[in-house]
């Protein structure tokens, strides 16, 4: 049966939805098509002007620009400041110490760092992770503990969790605690471990294995379980110099101190006696437990005392060169080095509380030798310090003075055999240049001071590179006949004697010269990197390394 054809009423629509204002009604014929279809819009450039060519496309911030690679290559064209379209990639290779190149990964946002070059590594008992992580820590615990600042502590931490493959992990810093956190992606929860740094030590022997260890971790050269093992090795190995050897060093220490200010043999020999007193007393006051502050209170009254007695024997010799050379012993040098860097490059919590440990390490000094000064004021000892004042230029043996003073403080900070005689040699130096700038040409003695230490850091800084070493072994004794241990005793002396003006006046010299010295590092070190390439992909082009900006003044 053929279909019916639909009527009328089933053409008509079942709702109003059927009905569109576009459509006409049923009979109406469509209206033709327009002849030429041109839409116009706002945004339509109008006839007669010509549009400018279109630039090169905006590429992504994750994809290297069009002829680099992220791998070894070499190649390419990378801007000095970071353009749209990718950012200069860092290179991980082991041709730059890794102090430069976790330095620069460390002023590099975390989005911007590379991935790490080899697989993230496990073991038979599950993921290392938590491993990498607490080795981590341990390494970083050394180096805080032997006196390295924040920045290098937070690179060798960087380098040694980015080498077994956490690239996405930020560790921090803060004097007496270390926590380092890793995050394998923005949706997983980050793992953060932290340890606790309460027993510092000197013993530059063991932060050089530590960096060596470092060195070969991040070279991709040592597994998890050999850098386990390597790492207990560090721990266990004992001081290389007896403790007899340190004593002897501390009294040689001040009586070459004694000799620099212009004592001669028989000073030498007293400062030196005193001096051992006061490390056999520190030693006895360690050993019952007492904290550092009064141990360094019982190491400065023996070599006050000495002086006392001296003038009190009205034996001819120089009490106050006795009492300055224990002092060159005692005034703590690397700590304020350390301190004063870590502001500098900005961790100011470290740094404070560093600067906060001087201070209360000389204030010890101050009570012990202001005991014993204010005891021979009282005995009407002859201490009077403008007898020491007359300098005698002395060139050839000052500046022996100055190299064995640098060669005791090296034994004193368990240095490494090798690193004695470039350490020695970098003190002669400054030295000499102190001499010639302040004696010779007659420059203040704050400017000649920032000019020795500043060439301290630079050679210190050198040394360290060409040895893949830590600079602190051939910078903190070569600082050491810069120290202000004379004017720190004229200082004290003056108080002593109820003279406020002329003791402040000399302690502020003090303090100024100190400040001197750890300034004086601290540029030495950055100019030594100026000259340094940084690790990036032109090996032929020198980039600006990443640092702080500028906050003027808000």
């Amino acid at each position: 049966m053929p279909p019916v054809p639909p009527g009328p009423e089933d053409r008509k629509p079942t709702s109003d939805e059927a009905h569109s204002a576009f459509t006409p009604p049923l009979g109406v014929p469509l209206p033709p098509p327009p002849e030429d279809e041109h839409p116009t819009s706002e945004f339509a450039v109008p006839e007669g002007l010509t549009t400018e060519p279109h630039g090169e496309p905006e590429g992504s911030a994750f994809t290297p620009p069009p002829g680099v690679t992220t791998g070894s290559s070499t190649t390419g064209n990378i801007p000095v400041l970071t353009p749209p379209h990718g950012v200069p990639v860092i290179r991980l290779t082991k041709d730059a110490p890794w102090q430069d190149r976790m330095r620069t990964m460390l002023r590099t946002p975390i989005g911007e760092r590379p991935t790490p070059e080899r697989p993230e590594k496990h073991d038979e008992t599950g993921p290392a992770v938590p491993r990498v992580l607490d080795l981590t820590l341990r390494i970083g615990e050394l180096l805080l503990a032997g006196g390295e600042n924040a920045e290098d502590v937070e690179a060798a931490m960087l380098g040694v969790a980015h080498a077994y493959g956490l690239d996405r992990c930020e560790p921090t810093v803060t004097f007496t605690l270390l926590s380092v956190s890793y995050q394998p992606s923005l949706v997983d929860d980050p793992v953060t471990a932290s340890r606790t740094v309460r027993r510092r030590g000197t013993d530059y022997t063991r932060l050089a294995a530590v960096f060596r260890l470092v060195h070969d971790i991040t070279a991709e050269a040592v597994t998890l379980e050999e850098a386990y093992r390597r790492l207990a090795e560090i721990r266990r190995n004992r001081h290389p110099y007896p403790g007899w050897a340190l004593t002897l060093s501390s009294g040689v220490l001040a009586g070459a101190g004694s000799v620099l200010v212009g004592g001669g043999a028989e000073v030498f020999l007293a400062a030196a006696i005193g001096a051992m007193l006061g490390d056999r007393l520190a030693w006895l006051a360690s050993g019952r437990g007492l904290p550092e502050f009064y141990q360094f209170v019982a190491a400065a009254m023996p070599p006050a005392a000495m002086g006392v007695a001296l003038s009190l024997a009205h034996a001819g010799l120089q009490a106050s060169a006795v009492i300055t050379g224990g002092l060159f012993a005692l005034i703590p040098g690397r700590a304020l080095v350390a301190g004063v860097q870590d502001g500098l490059t900005g961790y100011y919590i470290t740094a404070s509380a560093r600067l906060l440990e001087v201070g209360y390490l000389i204030v010890g000094i101050v009570c012990g030798v202001l005991t014993v000064l204010y005891g021979g004021v009282q005995l009407n000892a002859k201490l009077n310090p403008e007898a020491a004042l007359k300098h005698v230029e002395r060139p050839v043996t000052q500046t022996l003075a100055a190299m064995l003073l640098v060669f005791a403080f090296c034994v004193l900070l368990q240095q490494e055999r090798h690193t004695l005689l470039f350490a020695t040699l970098n003190g002669g130096v400054a030295w000499v240049i102190y001499a010639a700038l302040h004696d010779t040409a007659g420059v203040p003695a704050v400017a000649a001071t920032t000019v020795a230490a500043g060439l301290v850091g630079l050679f210190g800084q050198l040394l360290s590179r060409y040895r893949y070493a830590s600079a602190l072994p051939y910078v903190t004794a070569a600082i050491g006949p810069l120290l202000p241990g004379s004017a720190t005793y004229f200082g004290l002396l003056s108080l002593a004697q109820g003279e406020l003006d002329p003791g402040i006046a000399h302690l502020t010299r003090a303090a100024a010269l100190a400040l001197a010295i750890a300034i004086g590092v601290n540029l030495g070190n950055e100019v030594a990197r100026l000259f340094i390439r940084p690790p990036r992909l032109e090996p032929h082009r020198v980039e600006a390394r990443r640092a702080a900006k500028r906050t003027r003044g808000f």
